[in-house]
């Protein structure tokens, strides 16, 4: 009943900032969470950042300072601005959506986040 679309993915180097964005679809008034989660290769899947309906942030240690997530209800959509990028934040990066129902767990297909000199 949710479909999501994400973009902003791509090369960087060092220090440099992205900015990703994902658009929900569909039955967004079923949404309570949305979030973004990163996987690198050899990985599991990490929660990068997560924000309630309410705009109630919350990141992994490792982002924090660093990444900013916003939500726009009006537009159904979720933004991770990524700034002071380094090596270990290569990954795809994908979108999540969660209901108040925990069935509702809904995933983009992911868009690659490169840091490299």
């Amino acid at each position: 009943q949710v479909r999501l679309v994400e973009s902003g993915g791509g090369l960087v180097q060092p220090g440099g900032s992205l900015r990703l964005s994902c658009v929900a679809s569909g039955s967004i008034l079923l949404i309570s969470t949305m979030g973004w989660y990163r996987q690198a290769p050899g990985k599991e899947r990490e929660l990068v950042a997560s924000i309630t309906r309410g705009g109630t942030p919350n990141y992994a240690v490792s982002v924090k300072g660093r990444f900013t997530i916003s939500r726009d209800g009006a537009k159904n959509t979720v933004d991770l601005q990524m700034n002071s990028l380094n090596a270990e934040d290569t990954a795809l990066y994908y979108c999540n959506v969660k209901g108040s129902n925990k069935r509702l767990d809904v995933w983009g297909q992911g868009t690659q986040v490169t840091v490299s000199s």
